[in-house]
């Protein structure tokens, strides 16, 4: 009887945890690694980003593949799978953390919530420590937007940049992240 009682709570805890998160599979991600005097743009964006994000432990996990960073130029997008980002290698880049003020942010009350994050980035497939503010926006008790932005500096991830386009790409990218319509 014990047992029983036992599942019967653990499932009631993990029912319950499953339904204080909020998932997409159709957030966006844009990269931006211009450099000042570039006479281009250095920019992709990713429309398969898929992010989770659980309202009661303030858990936060962001996945993209690589190679859906679309270029304006097929040319820079091919560069950046096969020179820069090496996408057949290192397939997808990843972000785990939590919500480090989830105190200051009642997800339960409708609104939109300053939030901060920290957590671990891996690109190119090396890991290292990662923050940056961000939204996030409840509606009818469930979070249904997030949005952040921060920027990495290239060479912390193993990401060389020939000198020929030194003046034309960035040694820090900008990436943008953004959900919206987020399900539980």
């Amino acid at each position: 009887m014990k047992k029983v009682l036992f599942a019967m709570a653990m499932l009631s805890v993990s029912m319950f945890a499953t339904a204080q998160t909020a998932v997409s599979k159709d957030g966006v991600t844009e990269f931006d690694a211009t450099a000042k005097n570039s006479p281009e743009k250095i920019e992709a964006k990713n429309t398969k980003t898929v992010g989770k994000i659980n309202a009661a432990t303030g858990a936060v996990e962001v996945g993209v593949l690589v190679a859906g960073f679309h270029f304006e130029r097929a040319l820079m997008e091919e560069h950046f799978n096969e020179n820069y980002l090496e996408s057949k290698k290192f397939k997808s880049a990843t972000f785990k953390g939590t919500i480090t003020n989830l105190k200051e942010v009642n997800l339960k009350k409708d609104g939109t919530y300053p939030v901060k994050v920290s957590g671990k980035l891996t690109m190119h497939g090396v890991t290292n420590d990662a923050a940056t503010t961000g939204t996030v926006v409840v509606k009818s008790g469930i979070i249904v937007e997030a949005h952040a932005e921060f920027t990495t500096k290239l060479a912390d991830y193993k990401v060389a940049i020939p000198g020929a386009v030194k003046d034309k790409i960035a040694a820090e990218a900008k990436l943008k992240v953004s959900f919206k319509d987020m399900k539980k």
